[in-house]
């Protein structure tokens, strides 16, 4: 009897798990979906108005003869004769624009053509590829080299004495324009 018996295998001193079963991957893959909003290429430079500022636009192939007013801001490439006032606002004269009229704003930058006097509380900006003929008042100007202008500057400053009203140039064109 002591013959029949076999010794048994010594016990690792640690127990091995048995091997894992891996998953099956599912019939199908799993997509995702994706959407990106895709824009033409251009070699045009042109500016850029954020999304969140954007106002109205004047296109190219449109032609105003008269007075615009208004309370939003405004990216002209069209033509225009007569007055323009968006007193709290900003114009943008595009580069494709012709602009011949007075024009009455918080802030105006040109890369196009106008004719008029311009007087902007905040700056006036002329482009490099921009032209303006006629006078400018404003606090702040910048004149890119390249530019093209004819006409006088004023500054204004903004410490003016109290109890004096500075002389208002186009006070009568847009006090014209409030007449009911």
């Amino acid at each position: 009897m002591w013959g029949n018996k076999k010794p048994e295998p010594p016990k690792p001193a640690v127990e091995i798990p048995p091997p894992a079963v891996p998953t099956p991957m599912p019939s199908r893959p799993v997509v995702t979906e994706f959407k990106q909003e895709v824009t033409p290429m251009t070699t045009e430079m042109r500016p850029v108005t954020p999304a969140s500022t954007s106002g109205a636009r004047l296109g190219p192939s449109l032609h105003v003869k008269g007075e615009i007013n208004g309370n939003e801001d405004l990216h002209v490439d069209g033509s225009i004769e007569g007055l323009i006032s968006l007193e709290d606002r900003k114009l943008t004269v595009g580069a494709s624009a012709k602009v011949s009229a007075d024009i009455v704003a918080r802030e105006i930058v040109v890369f196009g053509t106008v004719k008029g006097n311009l007087r902007a509380r905040d700056r006036i900006e002329i482009k490099k590829d921009g032209s303006v003929i006629g006078d400018l008042t404003t606090a702040r100007i910048m004149i890119e080299d390249g530019a093209y202008f004819k006409g006088s500057i004023e500054i204004e400053r903004g410490d003016a004495q109290p109890g004096v009203t500075p002389e208002k140039p186009f006070a009568r064109a847009v006090a014209a324009t409030h007449k009911e």
